[in-house]
Parts: C-alpha cells; structure tokens; sequence
C-alpha cells in the first residue's frame, strides 16, 4: 500500500519523526548526565546508544497502537512505521552515509533493530499507559542497556537520564496516536501547536482526556550521598521550535528555578523529617 493510499500516513509520518527525534534527544540527555563519560565515549557507541532508544521506542509504539487501531491493521501499521523510519533516519544520515549510499545498510539496520526490540521487551506484560512494578522493571532494563552501551554499566546519573527521556516519550507518542502532536517546526514561533487531524478531531466533553497533555519541560533531582543534583529537560518537539534567542531565554530561566527547587529539595531531603528515609534507602 503506497503512502497516499495508507489511512495512517499522517500518523506514520508524524510518529516516525517523533521516535528519530526522541532518540537522538536521549542520547543528548544522557551524554549530559555522564559528561566525563561522554568525552570517552567513541561514534561507535553512541550509535549503539541510539539503537537502544529506538529499539524500546519501537516497543512502545507497538504497546500503543494496539489502544487505538483494529487489531486486524496493526501488524501492517507496524511494518509500515518501520519502513517510515527507515526513511526518516535514511534522510538523516544521508550527508554521513554519501551519494552512492543506496541506504541498504539504514533499512536492515532499523529492521535488526525491531526483531531485537521485540525479543528482549516483549516479555514484559504491562499496559503501557499505567503505572505498574512490570513497567518499571521493562525502563530499569532499557536505562541499564544505555549505561553498558555508553560504558557506564551502574551508573546511577545516566540510568535515571534514560528512564526520564523514555517515560517522558509514552506521552508524547500517545499524543501522536491521539492526533495532537506538534506540528513541525518551521522555524517561527515558540509554542507547539497542536492540530488533530478532521477524522481524529476533539469531540464534545473531551476537554481534560488523560494523554492529552504533553509534559514539556522535566525536573528532576537525585541525591548521591550528602549531594543533590537537580537537572532540566525539555521535550525534543518542543526543543526544536525554539528560536535560539527563546532557547537562551528559557535556559537562564530554568538554570534558575531548577537552582531554587534543587536547594529546596536538599533542605527538605537532609531534614530530620527524611533521615528515617535515608537511612532505609541507603
């Protein structure tokens, strides 16, 4: 079925760039968690990085789409969003790869990808939209594969990087499903608009559906002895409709509240209130 005949061509479309984008945010984000690591770290192993994400993305999606389409398309939309991120990532290495590249090595490559995805996550059996120990366990593996993939097998900062870059990614991909993604950045405006397509449009008393929000902008903060470290991120869609004079102005904003919530944090962490906590969490 050709991209014009496929009812989810817009979704394909839409999904797939969203899955690129995300994981090459990921690997940003974790290379920002583990600097001295990331200086060592060779193009090799940040491309393993980058498989990793897009393997658990292609799992989401697959968890996913089973919420929203007959269960009789979803096999051929899965086969389908393979082939469109192939063409995603294909344009996107294609300055690196060179002209005479047929793109061979990109489609078996991201195909390796999905039959590995699903050999290694599909035994976890979760609804991927709720909270449960089995979902934990399916992010704590993905964010354990990223560390030994950057050479930081146990490393707490880059493990809680890729959990918090994959769990933020549920919601923007069920946005996806939902209709409500971002258009693409076209280089004007700040803000996300959000256009659901005519036959996905909001119908009366949807206001408020759950999924329906996108979280753009993260806070967290980790303590590792008697030290807190309290980190930002935003949503990749949302990162790349920035101008860069926007961009500026929201880093030295955040900078700042992420330094009053860090130091809140650690008052409230360190008081005798929490030490029962330490002490039982060391």
């Amino acid at each position: 079925m050709s991209a014009t005949q496929d009812p989810h061509a817009g979704l394909l479309r839409d999904l797939a760039s969203l899955m690129v984008a995300i994981a090459g945010e990921s690997v940003t984000m974790v290379k920002r968690s583990a600097p001295d690591q990331a200086l060592k770290l060779k193009k090799t192993q940040e491309w393993d990085v980058y498989l990793e994400f897009l393997k658990v993305l292609f799992n989401l999606a697959d968890r996913l789409s089973v919420h929203y389409l007959p269960i009789k398309e979803q096999p051929l939309f899965m086969d389908s969003l393979e082939d469109t991120v192939t063409q995603h990532l294909r344009s996107a290495l294609a300055p690196a790869l060179g002209a005479d590249s047929d793109g061979m090595e990109v489609a078996i490559t991201v195909g390796k990808a999905v039959a590995n995805s699903r050999e290694r996550y599909d035994r976890f059996k979760f609804l991927v939209t709720e909270e449960s120990p089995t979902k934990h366990e399916f992010l704590k593996l993905l964010a354990e594969r990223v560390a030994q993939a950057m050479g930081a097998a146990g490393n707490g900062m880059v493990v809680s990087a890729a959990t918090l870059c994959v769990s933020s990614a549920i919601a923007a991909m069920k946005a996806a499903f939902e209709g409500v993604v971002p258009a693409a950045p076209e280089g004007v405006g700040a803000a996300a608009s959000s256009s659901p397509r005519p036959s996905q449009a909001a119908q009366p008393g949807q206001a408020g559906k759950p999924g329906q929000t996108i979280k753009l902008i993260s806070v967290m903060a980790t303590v590792q002895g008697e030290e807190v470290e309290t980190r930002w991120g935003l949503h990749p869609r949302f990162r790349q409709d920035l101008q860069p004079d926007e961009a500026k102005e929201l880093t030295k904003l955040m900078n700042r509240a992420t330094q009053i919530l860090g130091e809140r944090y650690a008052a409230v962490a360190f008081s005798s209130e929490w030490q029962s906590w330490h002490l039982g969490h060391a």
